[in-house]
């Protein structure tokens, strides 16, 4: 039940209505870059107001496994419990409440990516990932969008987690940056939220080598050659509840 969730450390309290489906997310890399506020503002909905941090937007390129996924008082279903994803994403708000902007996710599941576009209305697509660990926690992880019609991205990269884990703290960049509970769409001028919890992030500073990526490239989105901010996360658990309509277009 909701209530039993320790939810202090939310923006905003819990959805009064129960949670549809529980994930785990592994081994993930949050690969960020500043972006200026004009450069992203005619890519995402007018709906939604681009959020910033000191002036900047930022763009997130995020590798990881998915798994344990099971919609709610159902066992999992046989081969769609776990798979690599990767997305790219931005940071807005709406109605006061901060979220997350996905321009794309990409993943192998092909019964995940057609259920996620349907219900969730998320622009999900197909790839072929590959994703192996060392046994010294080095992640190597290879992406190659496969499809149809869909702007071609690929992503190769290593990464690893070089600190302790430790949560970000209130006011910085870090926290900002991870610790949103919702994700937006929209549809038709209609703004869909869809509420999320877990506990707060167990981050690690993170190095990486990334060869290729064309990820933010593909949705029309220039990064800087700059190194990009790296934080690891190892694992979470992770509750999703179905999209809301807000109550208000714009």
């Amino acid at each position: 039940m909701t209530r039993d969730l320790d939810a202090d450390h939310r923006p905003w309290p819990l959805p009064q209505r129960p949670w549809v489906m529980k994930q785990t997310w592994d081994r993930l890399l949050f690969a960020h870059w500043p972006v200026r506020p004009d450069e992203l503002r005619d890519l995402i909905p007018r709906e939604l107001t681009l959020d910033t941090f000191d002036g900047a937007a930022w763009v997130a390129v995020v590798p990881f496994g998915m798994s344990g996924i099971r919609l709610r008082g159902l066992p999992p279903i046989p081969g769609t419990a776990a798979f690599p994803e990767i997305n790219v994403r931005t940071y807005v708000a709406h109605q006061g409440k901060p979220g997350v902007y996905f321009f794309s996710l990409d993943a192998t599941n092909p019964v995940a990516v057609a259920s996620a576009r349907r219900f969730f209305r998320l622009p999900y697509v197909r790839a072929d990932i590959s994703v192996d660990s060392t046994a010294e926690g080095v992640v190597h992880y290879r992406s190659r969008r496969t499809h149809r019609n869909a702007a071609p991205a690929e992503f190769v990269a290593w990464y690893a987690p070089v600190s302790e884990p430790f949560r970000a703290a209130a006011g910085s960049l870090e926290r900002w940056l991870t610790e949103r509970y919702a994700l937006y769409t929209v549809r038709r001028g209609d703004v869909y939220r869809g509420d999320i919890h877990h506990d707060p992030w167990p981050l690690q500073l993170a190095q990486a080598d990334i060869r290729t990526n064309t990820m933010a490239a593909a949705a029309g989105i220039a990064l800087s050659d700059a190194p990009p901010l790296l934080h690891y996360a190892h694992k979470l658990d992770v509750l999703l509840w179905t999209l809301e309509k807000t109550l208000e277009k714009g």
